[in-house]
């Protein structure tokens, strides 16, 4: 813990930041004991950072680098600095399009957490709702999980299921998981913050 006393927060997203303005709901009604210390985005112009300052949260944009899909070397070591600096417990991605690996996995062993729009394992990667409608599943929804090397692939906290309808699109399903989304995101991060989650090998125990 930082010496706050405070559960910290850093947020790193790249679209509208809608997960992100869920947690800072949940934080400021008590629902996650702690608070959101910095958010940052590898978008100049990303809605997430206009959004964490409408709540009063630092918000800023760090460059990615030289990569299309992975932060560079001196980028990565930037964005530790500044999660260093806000003495930053937990790391959440909320629509973060850059995979972590390495250096900042290690930094922060076990303190990455992601949302992921399917039931893992199933459907990794990238339009997971749309990978689930054209497999033609029955129920899909999301997931949160610990971040490891692998992509959408860490031990997983929580999930939610989301039914797919008969008529449903890519974005009327879309839509539904990401109601789903914004409730269980902020109940997994506010059982980390109250330290009711343990992890033994792939298994993620609740202490309720």
């Amino acid at each position: 813990m930082n010496r706050t006393g405070r559960y910290r927060l850093g947020v790193l997203g790249s679209g509208k930041g809608s997960n992100m303005t869920a947690i800072a709901e949940a934080c400021a009604a008590g629902k996650i004991p702690g608070e959101i210390a910095v958010v940052i985005s590898d978008v100049a112009d990303a809605g997430i950072l206009q959004n964490a300052r409408k709540f009063g949260v630092a918000a800023e944009f760090i460059a990615p680098g030289k990569y299309r899909t992975k932060l560079d070397e001196d980028s990565e070591r930037t964005y530790l600095e500044r999660l260093r600096a806000e003495e930053v417990d937990l790391v959440v991605l909320a629509g973060f399009m850059r995979i972590l690996k390495g250096e900042f996995l290690r930094a922060f062993a076990n303190r990455v957490v992601n949302i992921h729009p399917s039931l893992l394992p199933a459907f990794p990667g990238l339009e997971a709702w749309k990978q689930a409608l054209d497999h033609g599943v029955k129920v899909t929804g999301c997931t949160v999980h610990f971040v490891d090397q692998g992509v959408d692939n860490g031990p997983i906290i929580a999930q939610e299921a989301v039914p797919v309808l008969e008529d449903d699109t890519p974005e009327t399903l879309h839509a539904r998981i990401q109601v789903a989304e914004r409730q269980l995101y902020p109940t997994a991060i506010g059982a980390l913050a109250e330290g009711r989650i343990t992890v033994k090998g792939r298994r993620v125990l609740w202490k309720r």
